[in-house]
């Protein structure tokens, strides 16, 4: 398991992402001075997304069906959590974009290669960051029951 979002595990049988850009962002807000520099004030923590993006191609890695389950997603307009395959809980992030072009088109017009760019936006005021214990599975184990 390489990411959750939600009950969508991002694999090499489901999706496999290339590259993950995170940022995050802070809010300084200024105020204009005579003769001087504007001063700025720390009022807090601004936006948080993830980038995840990379390829599949049907017969080989991947599944077309995954991109649909992640429009889908979208489409419900809810939050999911977001936690990496070390456990690591990120937050709850809702879907902003979900991008992909088909390339290679087999003599029915099926991509066989797709690529896909997906953006996650944070929603909520948790710090996140919280561990998840996940066994060699991938599975869940809560706390004590290790």
């Amino acid at each position: 398991m390489l990411m959750a979002f939600g009950q969508f595990i991002f694999s090499l049988d489901t999706l496999a992402f290339q590259e993950l850009k995170r940022s995050n962002t802070w809010r300084h807000p200024s105020n204009s001075r005579v003769g001087a520099r504007p001063a700025r004030q720390f009022v807090g923590v601004g936006d948080e997304t993830f980038s995840l993006s990379g390829w599949l191609a049907p017969e080989q890695i991947g599944d077309y069906a995954s991109l649909a389950e992640l429009r889908a997603m979208g489409d419900s307009g809810q939050s999911f959590a977001l936690v990496a395959g070390n456990g690591e809980v990120f937050g709850l992030f809702v879907i902003e974009s979900l991008n992909e072009t088909g390339t290679l088109h087999d003599r029915y017009g099926n991509p066989t290669r797709v690529s896909f760019d997906l953006q996650l936006a944070r929603v909520d005021d948790e710090a996140g960051g919280a561990e998840v214990n996940v066994n060699e599975q991938g599975q869940y184990v809560a706390p004590g029951e290790e």
